[in-house]
């Protein structure tokens, strides 16, 4: 048995007990004999479509059973699952499947005239698998795939090099695919140190992580509330599934609160997966609205990933549920683990300090390492167990996974400072820099400072031209319900805690905020918005 995700699903397929829950969608609740079953039937029937090991396949869903179940079938059958955002238009959708070089694509009924208006430019695709409803002639259907052999597992060698593929669209560029291999993913995930069954102990073998998780049975129960197509989601997802535990998904298309605390409470779930203030906002509103409606005893962690997550919202959180543990974490696709920041009753954390991670360390853009306490700003990096690179990008991966005095890091371009206590406290992404008067500003120390006046539900801060600043830092609002954007307000409010070059010069509001289903900051939507309401257009490029 290899350090593959495919030899651990085997393994624990075999002992684990059968009527263990491994999906749980609504009112559709898969066991895991079940998900066994399908999953490797689905394997079988790929490999005998001539699909062969290191073969990409494209997934083009929502979160639904069926993408887990085609997750495990590629982890089986030795293909690289590559994740599509379900929000792509023709031209996007097509440069990811041809730059992955997908030859299957797994896809929802609901994008299937999408696909038929693109499947003629995805030449590489040569498998199109319709998840529901009555599949078209150009496609095959995947219920028609899953009950198609004997549910016997495949048999097959794996190896610790097979590869998962994430796109990550950034904050620049076109997306580029993020290369794992099977055992750095697994050391990036905690090397089964995480799983319940485990005990915070990594086990020695892959044998021995099976047989603690037989034993264990079924112990985590996990909402899935962020997209599994953006690397929070999917990454928590396999770490909860490998450590045998259930994986919890929403039925709405997009966020609901509402929906989220019932499944929380109907499913028994024991943790969560949240994607900052985004989610954590209209969870705690809802709580506020229905204080007594839902019962929630069994939710005991809640993890947070790739975006702010703001001190006052974890404390009001934990009010409702004393008993809560919030983790944010510190990663992003092209590396797991970079820090901590864990809050309880017992605790008080502030909002984007974070505890340093293991095998990390922060750079300046020279690459010497950064003095804690010097005040000077650096890029947090991370050694040990990180991705190959960039598929079909060399150029970039030299770039983002530099060899500095001969240890190989990944640097993704997130800036920090380090204190003096070996915290860190987090600035934001480079490429969002704004450059204003010659003093650099980072959107997401402003956006915070915003969120904690009580008119403000939601914040981005942008650049924009600016004759006499070059740009001028420039705060898109969302007004907090039944409150209103008052610019005067908000710069006075943001004057009192940050210097006076960090003062958004304009406010924009917005009915809703840019930001991604998993999330995360639209900057380049924000931007255009602000340069909308300003009577400005795009400079060309």
């Amino acid at each position: 048995m290899n350090w593959n995700f495919g030899d651990i699903l085997d393994g624990i397929d075999a002992g684990f007990p059968a009527d263990a829950p491994a999906v749980i969608h609504g009112e559709t609740v898969v066991p895991w004999n079940e998900f066994a079953r399908r999953s490797n039937n689905l394997a079988r029937a790929l490999r005998a479509r001539g699909m062969a090991e290191g073969d990409k396949v494209g997934f083009y869903m929502r979160n639904r059973p069926a993408y887990m179940e085609a997750l495990a079938a590629c982890f089986k059958a030795r293909a690289v699952h590559v994740n599509v955002n379900y929000r792509y238009l023709d031209d996007e959708l097509v440069y990811i499947l041809e730059n992955s070089d997908a030859s299957v694509v797994v896809f929802s009924e609901e994008f299937a005239d999408r696909v038929a208006q693109i499947r003629h430019k995805a030449e590489g695709v040569k498998v199109w698998l319709q998840v529901g409803g009555e599949a078209p002639e150009w496609a095959e259907s995947y219920e028609a795939l899953i009950n198609e052999g004997d549910g016997e597992p495949l048999k097959i060698d794996r190896s610790d090099d097979d590869l998962l593929f994430i796109y990550t669209g950034g904050t620049t560029g076109m997306p580029k695919g993020v290369m794992w291999r099977a055992e750095d993913l697994w050391g990036a995930l905690g090397a089964g140190g995480n799983a319940p069954a485990n005990a915070g102990e990594k086990p020695a073998s892959p044998e021995q992580h099976v047989a603690n998780v037989v034993g264990a049975g079924s112990v985590a129960r996990q909402i899935t509330a962020c997209p599994l197509m953006h690397g929070t989601g999917l990454l928590t997802a396999i770490g909860t599934l490998s450590g045998g535990g259930c994986i919890v998904l929403l039925e709405g298309n997009g966020f609901d609160a509402e929906e989220f605390w019932s499944v929380a409470e109907s499913s028994r779930a024991n943790s969560a997966v949240i994607v900052g203030d985004a989610f954590a906002k209209p969870m705690l509103n809802a709580l506020d609205a229905h204080p007594e409606r839902w019962a929630l005893p069994e939710m005991k962690v809640m993890i947070s990933s790739g975006v702010m997550f703001s001190r006052d919202v974890k404390e009001l959180l934990i009010g409702h549920l004393p008993d809560l543990m919030l983790a944010d974490m510190f990663g992003s696709s092209e590396a797991v683990g970079f820090g901590s920041s864990v809050t309880s009753k017992a605790s008080g954390t502030k909002t984007a300090k974070f505890m340093i991670g293991e095998d990390c360390k922060v750079f300046t853009e020279d690459h010497t390492e950064v003095e804690p306490g010097s005040g000077e700003r650096g890029f947090i990096a991370r050694r040990g167990p990180i991705p190959l690179g960039y598929y079909k990008d060399s150029e970039k991966t030299a770039k983002t996974f530099p060899t500095i005095a001969g240890v190989r890091y990944s640097i993704p371009g997130d800036w920090c400072i380090v204190e003096a206590d070996g915290t860190l406290t987090l600035l934001g992404r480079g490429s969002a820099c704004i450059n204003t008067a010659g003093e650099k500003v980072y959107p997401e120390e402003v956006e915070e400072a915003l969120k904690t006046h009580a008119s403000v539900e939601d914040a981005l801060v942008v650049g924009v031209p600016d004759e006499k600043w070059g740009t001028a830092v420039t705060a898109v609002v969302e007004p907090a319900p039944g409150s209103v954007a008052d610019e005067e307000a908000l710069r006075e409010h943001v004057r009192g805690l940050l210097a006076g070059y960090k003062v958004p010069k304009r406010v924009i509001d917005t009915e809703k905020m840019f930001r991604a289903p998993n999330g995360k900051a639209d900057y380049k939507g924000a931007r255009a918005h602000a340069l909308s309401a300003l009577g400005m257009q795009e400079e060309p490029a």
